[in-house]
């Protein structure tokens, strides 16, 4: 039987030629960087956690935000499934500070740091670049390889996705 779905936001910056990532800094995922989210609390939207994430991680609040994608994790063993809602926002005000959880930095879009990375980044991050929308799921060993996935490119509109 598989556990219903954690539901997660991933917001990501991007300016071009630039996107801003956090250096997660403990917790799950420590050490890596990524985009700015994590659960959506209970009564919250989606879309108002990804919010939330962003002001709590990074001190910034985003401008609108476009879901593109939805993507689910899981690891061999266990039962969790995490449903990931991707957002991107072009705009924010404040200036992105360092937190407890998360340091903020900006990256050149061709100078992503992939080995300093969940390794499921290689595969959907270009389709986001490219302002696509997308959904997917990824398996990882205990290890966090990802030894099984499927990512496909949506004609959908993701943002009135549940």
């Amino acid at each position: 039987m598989t556990a219903s779905p954690k539901l997660l936001t991933l917001c990501l910056i991007t300016q071009p030629p630039r996107i801003l990532l956090g250096m997660k800094k403990r917790g799950f995922g420590a050490g890596r960087w990524n985009g700015f989210g994590g659960k959506v609390s209970p009564g919250e939207t989606i879309e108002d956690a990804a919010k939330r994430e962003l002001q709590e991680e990074a001190g910034i609040e985003a401008g609108p935000l476009t879901r593109r994608g939805i993507v689910e994790f899981r690891w061999q063993g266990k039962p969790d499934v995490l449903q990931v809602h991707v957002f991107h926002a072009d705009s924010f005000t404040g200036d992105p500070v360092e937190s407890e959880e998360m340091k903020p930095q900006w990256f050149a879009i061709e100078d992503i740091p992939y080995d300093e990375m969940w390794q499921d980044d290689r595969y959907w991050f270009p389709l986001f670049l490219a302002g696509k929308n997308f959904r997917g799921s990824f398996e990882f060993d205990e290890k966090d390889n990802v030894i099984n996935h499927e990512l496909h490119e949506t004609a959908e509109d993701l943002s009135v996705a549940a």
